[in-house]
């Protein structure tokens, strides 16, 4: 769970500070400094486990408990459910919300071709493969076509906005930042490139955008929005479930003409606000970017060099977006020539350093590897 994820990363990174020059008997002595930090560590994630069982319970019902408040409470609930699902995404926590929503009866229940069918994603389908189907259940208006709205239009109007507020001398290195990001967002519902680029340097932003997110979701309940998704709303998504089935199913024709007006109220949002409160959103750093025009296997190199060299590097992964490195001394990491190299934003947590990409991440890897080996 990526919860307890964040809770050993913090316990590992103040243990880290702790006892990484730590000196032991001299028997022991092999184990002292950093060799004695994944000891302690190790013993401590016991701790942290046994207390996450008592703990998580808990927390796992308030989830259930607001799910049931967003079930209850009609347009309003339907505002709130979007809401929390973009809050709960930075800590990995959103599936737990939604699943319940997707896969079982609190999403609605319906009869479909003779059986009955439970959760707003399933009968989504059952309906989709039901050939006298002439209007998708209501519940994917509630808890689905609302990010189409926020994905496709919305966080276009916030990449522009950072474009419009980046210091001059660096638009033409953001803009293929920001391009790439919006596109990711645009076309797979991706939106980890273009929220990462300013949830940590400007937290509010974000808590504005998911408000906005929750409203695109009561909006597209209220208009009776009804196209369903894989797992995120993209153009690929809106082009299979919503345009391909007919307006007469979908109401798809809603989309582009709420989204339009929400591009312009996330663009003038975003400029408004980071102008006014001076946020270090892309281009705004206090360094230059520089376009470096080079290959990728130097791109690598200096990727190599921002994490703090090769003899830093203890090992290298990535998942959909991000680059994770376990390094030997993350005091060694340089975050703005990181971002030079296109990093939407970069995370220390102890040893553990993730560099945020995009999907295109997994080439990065490979170059990176290909140069350690």
């Amino acid at each position: 769970m990526c919860l307890v994820g964040v809770v050993i990363g913090l316990v590992t990174c103040t243990l880290h500070s702790r006892f990484n020059k730590v000196s032991l008997p001299q028997f022991l002595g092999f184990f002292s400094g950093s060799r004695f930090v994944p000891i302690i560590s190790s013993l401590a994630a016991i701790v942290v486990g046994a207390v996450m069982t008592v703990v998580w319970p808990h927390f796992q019902k308030l989830i259930f408990g607001l799910g049931g408040l967003v079930d209850a409470t009609g347009y309003l609930g339907t505002l709130l459910y979007g809401f929390i699902l973009r809050m709960l995404g930075p800590l990995g926590l959103h599936h737990i919300f939604y699943l319940p929503f997707w896969t079982t009866a609190l999403g609605g229940s319906e009869i479909v071709n003779g059986q009955l069918v439970e959760g707003t994603q399933r009968i989504f389908f059952a309906q989709l493969a039901d050939p006298n189907t002439q209007q998708f259940y209501a519940g994917t208006a509630r808890f689905m076509s609302g990010r189409f709205i926020t994905m496709m239009f919305g966080l276009l109007g916030a990449c522009l906005a950072m474009y419009h507020t980046a210091k001059p001398e660096n638009r033409k290195v953001v803009a293929g930042l920001l391009l790439s990001a919006a596109l990711t967002s645009f076309l797979t519902g991706i939106t980890e490139p273009v929220e990462f680029s300013f949830l940590f340097v400007a937290p509010v932003l974000y808590v504005i955008h998911a408000f906005f997110d929750g409203l695109a979701f009561m909006v597209a309940h209220i208009l009776h929005i009804t196209i369903g998704q894989t797992f995120s709303g993209g153009l690929i998504d809106f082009l299979l479930f919503g345009v391909l089935q007919g307006e007469s199913k979908t109401n798809w024709m809603y989309v582009p003409i709420v989204g339009i007006p929400w591009f312009f109220l996330y663009y003038f949002t975003f400029r408004y606000l980071i102008n006014r409160f001076g946020w270090l959103t892309p281009g705004r750093e206090n360094v230059t970017l520089v376009e470096s025009g080079q290959p990728q296997s130097e791109r690598a190199a200096a990727v190599i060099a921002g994490l703090g060299g090769k003899e830093n590097l203890e090992e290298v992964d990535c998942c959909a977006t991000r680059l994770r490195v376990t390094v030997k001394e993350s005091s060694k990491v340089d975050e703005a020539a990181l971002k030079v190299t296109g990093a939407r934003g970069v995370i220390i947590r102890g040893n553990g350093v993730q560099v945020i990409y995009g999907p295109h991440v997994t080439i990065i890897k490979n170059e990176v590897e290909e140069i350690l080996s």
